[in-house]
């Protein structure tokens, strides 16, 4: 591969994505809806997440998505999501992603899902193992 090649180690391995699409309205809930269609796709539930990364564009996001995957809230957004670390725009996807891969390796390994939300109703979400 090519990060064996240039002496590079991997962060973590993608295992599924998914992306719905809704009404705008619906911007709390794609998010989650967009992670129960990842966990599907791998064949996961919510039992098998370690950690869950879901981008706060506001409160209500993360508390309805949170809700719509059936996760313990104490592992989503372990170190304080957007509102805490900051949400900035075109960049918060790999914000949530790289902190949830880093937090992962920090704890030995395991299991994750990042999951966001953009504008007119799309959310997107990614299933990683480190």
């Amino acid at each position: 591969s090519y990060a064996e090649r240039h002496g590079l180690e991997p962060l973590g391995t993608i295992v599924a994505h998914a992306k719905v699409a809704e009404e705008p309205p619906n911007l709390l809930t794609v998010p989650g809806n967009a992670g129960k269609l990842a966990l599907q796709k791998a064949g996961w539930s919510a039992e098998n997440l370690d950690l869950v990364e879901i981008n706060e564009a506001f409160a209500g996001v993360a508390i309805h998505s949170t809700r719509i995957l059936g996760v313990d809230s104490g592992i989503v957004n372990v170190n304080g999501g957007a509102l805490a670390l900051g949400h900035p725009v075109g960049a918060s996807g790999a914000r949530i992603l790289t902190t949830l891969l880093y937090e992962l390796r920090r704890r030995g390994g395991g299991k994750g899902l990042a999951a966001i939300c953009s504008g007119g109703g799309q959310g997107d979400a990614v299933l990683v193992e480190v």
